[in-house]
């Protein structure tokens, strides 16, 4: 009995998952499914339902239901310099090597959520003396509502943690609901949205951010995703995960490990994707 009921619960989440596809464009199965279960069926409770298959009923008749489905499925925990060491690291060792050998640097934040990382590296760059400040950033995330957000540029006092006394007098202004980070600061910034696992890649960027987005991706998608972000490196660009992350097969796919969380792509090998992101 217990194995056919499994067996139900298995077919309807499968359902589920090619539904969800065709409606958002999300890929439920590129997700561990443990992980990915457990946050669903929190959602299903809250939205009064019993089922997967009920939920997906619930969903295709209520849009903004779906809406609030689509938003909860993008993970969006972020803060300025979050893990200030690394940002220390950046700005002291990294950002100096590729500004001496790239003009102007391209730069993308990869799962940017509301903006946080984004806006703290271009306070970094406009910290370091020139070239580095005509540096160009592209900052992408899969939910409109955070780009939206990040758009504002405004940031909590918990956002605001690791930011010094200088820089918030420097590079923010008192706004209503916490801080907002200058025009000089979000105009280095282009905010897009792009989904990791389905767009396109640009090409030739000479750093790419990519930090605590990939915790609940399969070992198979995440091995695709940082074959393509090496793809869309220049040679000897720098790809940077997150704290809790680590590249399993980093030589094989052609990274040079230089620090921790820190990855430098090697020498080219063979034809590379001509895909990329839309203009």
């Amino acid at each position: 009995m217990r194995s056919a009921l499994r067996s139900r619960e298995d077919l309807d989440y499968l359902v589920f998952q090619r539904r969800i596809k065709e409606r958002t464009g999300i890929d439920l199965a590129a997700y561990k499914r443990p992980q990915m279960e457990r946050r669903l069926r929190s959602l299903i409770r809250q939205a009064g339902a019993d089922s997967f298959h009920q939920y997906l009923q619930l969903l295709e008749g209520n849009p903004e239901l779906l809406d609030t489905f689509r938003h909860r499925m993008t993970i969006n925990v972020s803060e300025l310099f979050r893990n200030p060491d690394r940002f220390e690291e950046l700005q002291r060792s990294i950002l100096p090597q590729l500004a001496r050998s790239a003009r102007p640097l391209r730069i993308w934040s990869a799962g940017c959520s509301y903006g946080a990382e984004a806006y703290s590296l271009a306070i970094i760059l406009l910290e370091m003396p020139p070239p580095a400040a005509d540096a160009h950033i592209l900052a992408t995330d899969l939910d409109q509502e955070m780009l939206d957000r990040a758009l504002e540029g405004v940031f909590s006092e918990a956002d605001m943690e690791n930011v010094s006394l200088r820089r918030r007098r420097c590079f923010f202004t008192a706004a209503p609901a916490g801080w907002q980070v200058t025009q000089q600061v979000r105009q280095m910034v282009e905010f897009r949205c792009h989904d990791l696992l389905t767009g396109p890649f640009g090409r030739d960027f000479h750093l790419i951010l990519c930090r605590n987005v990939v915790i609940y991706f399969t070992d198979e998608a995440k091995l695709k995703l940082y074959q393509k972000f090496w793809q869309s490196l220049a040679p000897g660009g720098i790809l940077f995960i997150g704290s809790t992350e680590h590249i399993a097969d980093a030589r094989e796919i052609g990274y040079e490990p230089i620090s921790a969380f820190f990855y430098r792509k090697k020498a080219a090998r063979g034809a590379e994707d001509e895909r990329c992101l839309p203009c």
